[in-house]
C-alpha cells in the first residue's frame, strides 16, 4: 500500500522559514517524480512545485519561485519543501504527490499524501 505521509506544518509569522517532508512508503520513490500542492480555505487546489526522478529537473508556480525550494533524499524516501520568506497568503494545507513522470506530477498525480496545514501570521 503506497502512502505518503507529510510532516513539518505549524504556525509561523511572515518572513519566517518553514521545512515541510514527505515520506513515501509502499513504493521505491526513485522510480518517481513527486511534488507539492497546496490548497488554501476556499480556494482550488494549485500546484507549488515539482521534482524529477533524481532530484531534476525541478519546477515551481510563479507564486513562489525564488522563496521556496523543492529537494529530495531517495535514500531516505522523501521530499522536503523549503519555505523561505513566508507570506500570509501562503497559508494552506499542503500536499505531496507523485507521478511516474516528471511532467504528470503537476497535471495528474497518481499518489496522494493526507495534508499538512501550514499558517503564516502578519
Amino acid at each position: 500500500q503506497v502512502q505518503l505521509v507529510e510532516s513539518g506544518g505549524g504556525l509561523v509569522q511572515a518572513g519566517d522559514s518553514l521545512r515541510l517532508s514527505c515520506a513515501a512508503s509502499g513504493l521505491y520513490s526513485g522510480l518517481y517524480a513527486m511534488g507539492w500542492f497546496r490548497q488554501a480555505p476556499g480556494k482550488e487546489r494549485e500546484f507549488v512545485g515539482s521534482i524529477g526522478r533524481t532530484g531534476g529537473p525541478t519546477s515551481y508556480a510563479d507564486s513562489v519561485k525564488g522563496r521556496f525550494t523543492i529537494s529530495r533524499d531517495n535514500a531516505k524516501k522523501t521530499i522536503y519543501l523549503q519555505m523561505n520568506s513566508l507570506k500570509p497568503e501562503d497559508t494552506a494545507v499542503y500536499y505531496c504527490a507523485a507521478a511516474v513522470k516528471f511532467d504528470d506530477v503537476r497535471i495528474s498525480p497518481r499518489y496522494w499524501g493526507q495534508g499538512t496545514q501550514v499558517t503564516v501570521s502578519s
